[in-house]
């Protein structure tokens, strides 16, 4: 799927049951071209080209289920696991710590505190921050919802604060933060538990705004993350996929893949600072980035009850010309369904460009992204 999609694996290694041999030769299995009998064996499994896996988490919320372990128990055990770790064809593992379960200051430095005077430090520190729901998917209150996309300012401070964290440490800024696991995780209804699975989740157009804050404040800190993953892809939480039936015959995009659809412009680009007249957790959400003589702004209006008209001034570029698509329901709770599966999904917008003015309407409970050509 990788392969198909043009995208780099990330595989999570068991630190909590597991052993370093374990982990070492499931790297081998992944990555040793030939020669070995793991890497015969994957090859009569049907891959004979390696897998050339780069990022390796060493282990998973180990805070947690991935152990319940104290941050000192955790280090010790990655600075064990680290020494088996190696390059098998070439490529050489980045090498992911589990970093804190939201803004956990107090796990991040126990661990940080487990690696001094070591050589060998993390590649990655994985931060997850879910923002929970107290209501099932389809039927959130107005002030549950506001409550739930307020968290995205809190994972923004959270982004700010653990990287000046890992800073502070002797070769901390060489160590890459990275937030792989995050979205919304709403009240989950037992009955469509039990018709599709733990986890399964519907994804609304709270969904897709939250998507949107969540990715806006990614392109905001771009300088201080090196990576961020959607860590459900199907059915399960924030999905960008829903899937029914043998084999999953039924297949729909949810509103967070259109989410995700409208940021796809900026891939490749460099992030540019942005400033707002509204800097609360429910103002108007910017980001934009640029690559030569196009620069990509995305714009998230989370109000449920204020359209906003939206100017923005662009310093030193004339804009010739300009493109928007939006996605919009003023429904929060509307959602695509194996019924209707297209009952959300991007549109073209107008966008009125005039010198370094750019002028667009954002209703309420809306996510659009404008491409705009440079003079």
């Amino acid at each position: 799927m990788c392969r198909l999609i043009d995208a780099q694996p990330y595989l999570a290694g068991n630190v909590g049951s597991g052993s370093p041999e374990e982990l070492r030769d499931w790297i081998e299995y992944c990555n040793l071209p030939s020669g070995s009998t793991l890497s015969d064996e994957r090859a009569t499994n049907g891959s004979p080209e390696p897998f050339r896996v780069r990022y390796w988490g060493v282990g998973n919320e180990n805070w947690g289920c991935g152990g319940a372990m104290t941050p000192a128990e955790y280090s010790d055990l990655f600075r064990r696991f680290s020494v088996f770790l190696h390059e098998f064809g070439g490529t050489q593992p980045f090498l992911v710590a589990c970093g804190p379960r939201n803004n956990d200051p107090d796990w991040s430095r126990g661990v940080m505190d487990g690696f001094k005077g070591r050589r060998r430090l993390p590649d990655g520190f994985a931060m997850h921050y879910y923002s929970r729901g107290k209501d099932p998917a389809t039927s959130f209150t107005v002030e549950d919802m506001q409550e739930q996309l307020s968290s995205f300012a809190l994972i923004e401070q959270a982004v700010i604060q653990q990287r000046a964290l890992l800073d502070s440490y002797d070769g901390g800024a060489k160590i890459g933060l990275i937030v792989d696991e995050w979205g919304v995780w709403d009240r989950i209804l037992p009955e469509e538990a039990q018709r599709y699975g733990a986890l399964w989740q519907q994804s609304t157009m709270r969904s897709a705004v939250a998507a949107g804050l969540g990715l806006n404040l990614f392109n905001r800190q771009a300088d201080k993350l090196t990576m961020c993953n959607i860590a459900q892809m199907v059915n399960v939480l924030q999905s960008v996929l829903l899937t029914d039936g043998p084999l999953g015959r039924n297949c729909i995009r949810t509103t967070t893949y259109y989410a995700y659809l409208l940021f796809k412009p900026h891939r490749s680009k460099t992030a540019v600072r942005v400033e707002t007249g509204d800097s609360s957790a429910l103002g108007l959400s910017v980001s934009a980035s640029r690559q030569a003589k196009e620069i990509v702004v995305s714009l998230v209006n989370p109000h449920h009850d204020a359209d906003l008209t939206v100017e923005c001034s662009l310093r030193g570029v004339t804009v010739k010309q300009g493109t928007a698509r939006i996605l919009h329901d003023a429904d929060f709770n509307s959602y695509n369904s194996f019924d209707n599966p297209s009952r959300i999904v991007p549109r073209d917008h107008p966008v009125t460009v005039e010198a370094s003015m750019v002028h667009i309407e954002m209703p309420r409970l809306s996510v659009a992204t404008a491409v705009l050509q440079t003079g």
